[in-house]
């Protein structure tokens, strides 16, 4: 790792500073803006195995997290519910959701993943992942499925049909029956009953049924939230942001209907292929698509050339550095933000597994908050 004086201005830059620099893709800066506001670098990954479950794990650490990464295809019973309930909660808790699939397959196939089937991903998660090796394909069929699935959500349909005059055909029926029917007096005479059907069929009127389609587009806006105004580009250790955060979440409003893309570019655990080759193709690639492509999965921040300022998200962290037997390596928050210089923690068991998830998520925020303002302060003394 470069000495501090030598490393990348975005490592000490607040997150808010970040978000103006030009060219960052719209969910991205959303993110950032989040992450400044309501003063969190912190991703809980919720892998648990049922609807209710996964929901409670939104309620409960919603308030401490910028982001929530699920795994979907572990959910039992994952459906309309399911994404409803995440939903609703990630607007009202505001944090974005970060679908941890790890798309790894042919172009065509990878689209359907994405697109299709009972888990219907786009649909839901602003965030997905995938790894580079099948090629740089993997990045341009998940952008275009995306982009579709945007211009579908800004295309409405609606069908209006109507009938004038209103005259029903089971009200006919039933009329006609009553009529047949009502022979308490015996039967009438056939001139009465011809008389009768004259003088209905003169009363009523063809029924006119007019069918008309309307295709409406909206188009969402890139940035729906307001500019930055100069106070909120401060420093995050400012006390102005932690009184005003609740105005100014909801002064950012909800995030933009867009998509984005994290690369798999290292992992955590032991033993793992990922070589340094396969690492710089991922960033090298990622600087051809800054449009779609958000930032990484990674132990290190990956910015290194003038213009990037991609967002790196690290997980296998916990309070206590270790492993367990499946090979997971475990680093503390201050040695991956402060020294690794990654911008969002991903916690799984240190939450997941704690008596109370709610305070040990907040522990886990109050970490990687202090790790970050450290490395912050460092860069303001060079």
């Amino acid at each position: 790792m470069p000495p501090m004086a030598q490393r990348h201005p975005t490592i000490f830059q607040t997150y808010a500073e970040r978000a103006e620099q030009p060219g960052t893709a719209p969910l991205a800066a959303y993110l950032l803006r989040l992450i400044h506001i309501k003063r969190t670098n912190l991703c809980v990954s919720a892998d648990v195995n049922t609807t209710t479950e996964l929901l409670r794990v939104a309620e409960e650490v919603g308030d401490h997290i910028c982001v929530l990464k699920t795994h979907a295809d572990i959910i039992d019973d994952f459906g309309d519910k399911t994404i409803r309930g995440l939903n609703e909660i990630s607007r009202r808790k505001k944090f974005l959701v970060f679908e941890d699939r790890k798309f790894g397959d042919i172009g065509s196939t990878l689209q359907q993943q994405y697109t299709r089937g009972p888990l219907a991903i786009v649909k839901w998660a602003p965030i997905v992942n995938a790894a580079l090796f099948p090629g740089p394909a993997i990045i341009t069929a998940l952008s275009e499925a995306a982009q579709k699935a945007i211009a579908a959500h800004n295309t409405s349909v609606s069908t209006d049909i109507s009938a004038s005059p209103a005259i029903s055909l089971v009200d006919s029926a039933q009329d006609d029956e009553s009529t047949a029917g009502d022979d308490d007096d015996g039967p009438a005479e056939q001139s009465e009953v011809e008389e009768d059907d004259d003088d209905d069929r003169k009363s009523r009127k063809h029924s006119v049924v007019s069918v008309s389609t309307t295709i409406s587009t909206k188009t969402e806006a890139i940035s729906p939230q307001p500019s930055l105004r100069p106070s909120f580009a401060r420093s995050a250790s400012s006390e102005d942001g932690a009184e005003n955060a609740a105005a100014q979440l909801a002064e950012l409003g909800p995030p933009p209907f867009h998509r984005a893309l994290l690369l798999l570019a290292q992992m955590s655990s032991a033993g793992n292929l990922f070589t340094p080759e396969y690492t710089q193709a991922c960033v090298d690639n990622a600087r051809q698509n800054r449009e779609f492509v958000m930032g990484f999965i990674a132990q290190r921040g990956l910015n290194e050339k003038e213009g990037d300022n991609f967002i790196t998200m690290t997980p296998g962290v916990q309070l206590s550095a270790g492993g367990d037997a499946m090979g997971q390596q475990y680093n503390t928050p201050r040695k991956v933000v402060g020294e690794g210089g990654t911008d969002i923690i991903i916690v799984g068991r240190g939450v997941l597994k704690a008596e109370d998830r709610q305070k040990a998520a907040l522990e886990y925020r109050k970490q990687g908050w202090i790790a970050y303002e450290e490395r912050i302060r460092a860069g303001r003394k060079l």
